[in-house]
């Protein structure tokens, strides 16, 4: 059985982006059983099944009609449950309808979570028989460093001696404008990794998915936030060492990587109370209501102050992270290769 998949999403914008980092650790994970190529260059009729690692609710992400058998990941369907934030327009709309129609047909389809898996049941109309979800985790360089190694990241930044740290994007499902409020209320400084909010001032706020920053836009540029952007991965890794806590904020999420990568690191961890990061945090996370900044800082502010309760998250998210690795992914991903097309 001769199975291909797609790899044209490291020569794009999602290289640095969670499909990036989902298709090039499958790719390393899976090695000799599959094909990594470039669907958009490569003839597909000679492999049996073809497994494309992404999906655009709103942009034709595969083809329409299919020559092959056909595997796809769809990680989340937040465009959907924020149509608002998210405005389709007219294309959009109908390359959805099309997508919508054309993926009764694909053999399977591989999703993050349980969480996502029940989405894409309630918006996609898909079969539950037809889903399968396969847990992400954390890159292996993520772990706990040296005393001299934080000590060298802490200068090179010059972050503060405790802080809140969040890693990611800043659209209006990963509620930055809470989290700011709620670092604020704690009095603690938060640290920001990621390009989107290093750029704040190049970013066109009226857009639906950022028009949410507007109103804390000056909060974003105070002292109080230090926003890092882009760090390489050797410097992430003792960020996160050095952070007080980690905070994911978000109304809603597909997964949550960076609630693993923070429990690789040994570092504890604030999350919102939401079903998917409920799924892979628990019991190893502090939950708190994401609408509510004020119960955000009093999570915060309790692990940090609280030493049994910060060893107790650190020691379980040890733990619990171990259960998390690629080639446990890859393995799940060759079941449905091969039990389920």
């Amino acid at each position: 059985m001769k199975i291909a998949i797609d790899i044209s999403p490291l020569q794009s914008g999602h290289k640095n982006r969670g499909v990036g980092f989902y298709t090039k650790n499958l790719v390393e994970a899976l090695g000799d059983k599959v094909e990594a190529v470039d669907f958009k260059k490569t003839d597909l009729s000679k492999y049996d099944i073809v497994h494309y690692p992404y999906f655009n609710p709103f942009v034709l992400s595969f083809p329409l009609f299919k020559k092959n058998k056909t595997v796809i990941t769809i990680h989340d369907l937040i465009p959907l449950i924020y149509p608002n934030h998210y405005p389709p327009g007219f294309w959009g709309k109908i390359k959805f309808w099309l997508q919508k129609l054309a993926l009764k047909n694909v053999e399977a389809i591989i999703t993050d979570t349980e969480t996502s898996k029940k989405d894409i049941v309630r918006f996609l109309g898909i079969s539950a028989e037809k889903v399968f979800p396969i847990h992400l985790a954390p890159a292996k360089h993520f772990r706990v460093v040296n005393s001299k190694q934080k000590a060298i990241m802490k200068k090179k930044y010059a972050l503060p001696d405790r802080f809140v740290l969040y890693v990611g994007d800043v659209n209006f499902n990963k509620n930055i404008p809470n989290l700011v409020r709620a670092s604020k209320i704690s009095r603690l400084p938060l640290v920001i990794v990621g390009k989107q909010a290093a750029e704040i001032e190049n970013q066109d706020l009226s857009h639906p998915e950022l028009f949410h920053l507007k109103k804390i836009l000056l909060e974003l540029k105070s002292e109080h936030v230090i926003r890092l952007g882009f760090v390489s991965d050797e410097d992430l890794v003792a960020i996160y060492n050095l952070a007080a806590v980690y905070c994911q904020p978000s109304f809603y999420e597909g997964f949550g990587l960076p609630v693993l990568e923070a429990f690789a690191c040994g570092t504890p961890v604030v999350a919102a109370k939401t079903q998917a990061l409920v799924e892979i945090g628990e019991p190893a996370c502090l939950f708190a209501n994401p609408t509510k900044p004020k119960d955000l800082a009093e999570k915060l502010k309790l692990v940090i102050e609280n030493k049994n309760l910060r060893n107790q998250l650190v020691e379980t998210g040890k733990i619990l992270v171990k259960n998390y690795s690629w080639e446990k992914t890859a393995r799940e991903t060759l079941r449905v290769y091969d039990e389920k097309v």
